[in-house]
């Protein structure tokens, strides 16, 4: 039978899994969620996600410390990952895969839990890692890189840590970026001088725990004065030039 893929479309996906608190444990995925994405448009065409039951339920905590979060009871009637393993196969052999930090992390999560069950992995025709990408295009303007202070850095909301919301939340973190770079190549001289004369936020530091500090792009209570002038910038460009036009120069900044 012939394997059907669509190398032109993106998929967004992400994994919740056990975190390994003793020598020899590994992950084990407890759920995935995904949604396909039109690259012309930046639009979701469709969506899935599913708990996943490990071989052993021990692994799972009896309570989380997130409101929504993962426990055993949730995934105790929860389908295995061999028997959502057809449909994850489907959903992301052949297409562009997209999250943040997917190269260290979900793809490797993706490759171990195929070998698991004796199976073929899915294989991508590309690979966006935003967190790479924005490393590398955006910086540290939000303080660090994690995917929560990136979406409250634009206001998208607090970081459900739940599959199907971080991709939708990863999706318009990688919209608002665009548009800011966008803008910046657009204004080099009014805009990329404001990220020199910012005020300060406080961030601990990952080596050794200290309080540091570090530059906000914008003082408080002017991302909304940002987002007021990208609309009408956007409006003033629409008799000039098209909307698909502006996300593709969007993507060429993040490339």
């Amino acid at each position: 039978m012939e394997i059907q893929t669509f190398p032109n479309e993106i998929v967004f996906f992400d994994l919740e899994t056990t975190v390994p608190n003793k020598p020899g444990q590994h992950f084990h995925i407890l759920e995935f969620g995904a949604i396909i994405v039109c690259p012309r448009k930046l639009e979701e065409l469709s969506s899935y996600t599913t708990l996943i039951q490990p071989k052993d339920l021990s692994v799972v905590s009896l309570r989380s410390s997130r409101s929504d979060g993962i426990t055993r009871a949730k995934v105790t009637d929860a389908p295995s990952f061999e028997d959502v393993a057809e449909k994850i196969y489907g959903l992301l052999n052949g297409r562009i895969w997209a999250g943040h930090n997917i190269r260290r992390f979900d793809c490797v999560r993706i490759k171990e839990a195929f070998a698991e069950i004796g199976k073929a992995a899915p294989e991508p025709s590309g690979i966006i890692d935003s967190l790479g990408l924005l490393s590398d295009k955006f910086g540290k303007r939000a303080g660090n890189m994690k995917m929560a202070s990136l979406a409250a850095y634009f206001g998208l909301g607090v970081q459900k840590h739940r599959s199907l919301d971080d991709v939708r939340m990863n999706l318009e973190v990688l919209k608002h970026c665009a548009t800011v770079l966008f803008l910046e190549s657009t204004l080099p001289n009014q805009l990329e001088g404001k990220w020199q004369s910012s005020s300060k936020i406080m961030t601990r530091s990952r080596s050794n725990y200290q309080i540091a500090q570090r530059a906000m792009p914008y003082s408080k209570g002017s991302l909304g004065k940002m987002t007021q002038n990208v609309k009408n910038l956007l409006s003033k460009a629409q008799g000039n030039q098209t909307l698909q036009s502006l996300i593709k120069h969007s993507h060429s900044l993040l490339r």
